[in-house]
């Protein structure tokens, strides 16, 4: 399976058109490979809160309008990263959208976790429910996005749902690079799965963001990491090492204790046919 993260530089002097203007071409570029994967929050900027109610947008807005034409127009699966989503009750959510190389929708993810303690999205954004996972041609892909990193429960429950390989897009702050380089690691060590995490780079908000997308492989190996600056990651992974792994230190198996989702969060997976989101509950 061939993956490409798209490393987009976030920059204050963009506007959202320009930034999907220049999304859409470098995912087009991508024709031939497997995945693609978008930063957090590129469109809106993941830390200019004064904006997000500005450029909130329906799940079929024009950023998912745009990314799922780049996706046709591919052929990929395109994790467009996220954006701000405003639901029909006003609520904005900060919602991560997976599509297939059929432009189709096939499964979206609200961030369950809110960065900003009593400031920007813990305050102005609700909060997700689902966990979700997603079938796709070459295997079971699991959706977080950014501060979710820090929530091991979360990625647990990920592995419980069946994911063998997790997507992390993120706005991640450059001055906690060295956090994300040992959370990206840890995640795809301890539930044994590839790991695609793709930060933005740039400074908006205030905020310089870390760039240094990376894949890691399920023994917790950076496969490929990028730089500080915007820049186009792509690697070959070997979906077969998962289940290769899991059976040569099946420490999966010999887990003991379980952490039950909190009241009001479930777990849930998508059929692989059909448009939208949907599927059962567990």
């Amino acid at each position: 399976m061939r993956a490409s993260l798209i490393q987009l530089s976030v920059d204050a002097s963009d506007t959202a058109d320009e930034r999907r203007r220049r999304a859409a071409s470098l995912v087009r570029d991508r024709a031939g490979d497997d995945l693609v994967v978008l930063p957090e929050l590129w469109a809106a900027g993941a830390w200019s809160y004064d904006g997000w109610d500005r450029d909130a947008e329906a799940l079929d807005g024009p950023t998912a309008e745009a990314m799922s034409a780049a996706a046709r127009g591919a052929g990929v699966w395109l994790h467009a990263g996220s954006l701000v989503e405003r639901d029909r009750d006003g609520t904005l959510y900060n919602t991560a959208l997976l599509f297939d190389p059929a432009g189709d929708l096939r499964g979206h993810y609200r961030k369950i976790h809110r960065y900003g303690f009593d400031t920007g999205e813990a305050t102005l954004m609700g909060g997700g429910h689902d966990i979700v996972t997603v079938p796709t041609d070459f295997g079971v892909v699991g959706l977080a996005v950014c501060y979710d990193l820090r929530f091991p429960e979360l990625f647990r429950g990920l592995l419980d749902a069946g994911a063998e390989l997790i997507v992390v897009p993120a706005a991640w702050p450059a001055a906690r690079l060295g956090h994300w380089r040992l959370l990206t690691r840890t995640r795809a060590l301890e539930e044994q799965v590839f790991l695609l995490a793709c930060c933005a780079t740039g400074t908006h908000g205030g905020m310089r963001q870390a760039g240094h997308s990376v894949v890691a492989d399920p023994w917790g190996t950076v496969l490929r990491e990028a730089g500080p600056d915007a820049e186009t990651v792509t690697v070959d992974c070997d979906m077969t090492e998962v289940s290769r792994i899991r059976t040569e230190l099946p420490v999966l198996r010999d887990r003991v204790l379980s952490v039950e989702a909190p009241e009001g969060h479930r777990v849930r997976w998508h059929a692989v046919t059909g448009s939208a989101a949907g599927g059962a509950v567990r």
